[in-house]
């Protein structure tokens, strides 16, 4: 029989170089980096480009609410304006009419105005000629009241020229300067609005005098010291 050589432990390269190489410090390769770095950049302008993007659709948006806004207003002007031309043409449509209306009605009050005062010496039926007038000119009154037709009578009050016209100024002691001593005619308005300006005498301070409201007996008496003079 051959003797055998013991057994010699074997040694596997293989697995020592793959041991070894697990150990060894992974180093990246040149190439990758620069992907990496590429990928990096695309990265940040694309993030740019959406930010542009979504300010460029932040002030769109709000350039197409600021217009929303101006025509919604310029809408409702519109509403407006045609509301109130519409109510205009419904109130003042019998603005010339009324004005017609009202030269009646003063000439009503010339008619009653120019009767004799009542006296115990008039026979009955002047007197009740007198009070049917009367009564026709405030049921006409009432009518023109109720369609909005209103007439002032300016006598005392300050001239207002938005109301009144001025046909004469007049010295006076016993009114004060700009107030209204004597109308001829109301001031006529339809629903608020002029509609006829009443025709008045305005007085004013007396020549020579203060500006101001005098007193008559006060006034009576300084006319009577210059004519002593």
């Amino acid at each position: 029989m051959s003797a055998h050589a013991p057994d010699q432990p074997t040694t596997d390269t293989g697995a020592h170089q793959a041991a070894f190489d697990d150990a060894a410090p992974q180093t990246a390769a040149p190439g990758d980096e620069h992907e990496g770095g590429a990928a990096a950049e695309g990265s940040e302008t694309v993030m740019q480009a959406a930010t542009t993007r979504i300010h460029e659709l932040e002030a769109r948006l709000e350039e197409m609410r600021d217009k929303w806004v101006r025509s919604e207003a310029e809408i409702q002007n519109v509403r407006t304006r045609s509301r109130r031309e519409v109510d205009d043409a419904r109130q003042y449509a019998v603005q010339k009419f009324a004005r017609d209306v009202v030269e009646v009605a003063e000439n009503l009050r010339r008619g009653l105005a120019s009767l004799p005062p009542a006296s115990d010496s008039d026979l009955p039926l002047a007197g009740k000629l007198r009070e049917g007038f009367e009564s026709v000119e405030r049921s006409f009154l009432g009518i023109l009241e109720r369609n909005g037709i209103t007439g002032t009578d300016p006598t005392g009050a300050l001239f207002d020229a938005n109301l009144h016209q001025a046909m004469a100024e007049q010295p006076s002691a016993d009114h004060p300067p700009g107030t209204v001593m004597q109308a001829w005619t109301s001031a006529w308005t339809l629903n608020g609005r002029l509609l006829k300006p009443a025709m008045v005498v305005v007085a004013k301070a007396p020549d020579g005098g203060d500006h101001g409201a005098r007193p008559h007996a006060e006034a009576t008496g300084a006319e009577s010291l210059d004519k002593t003079v």
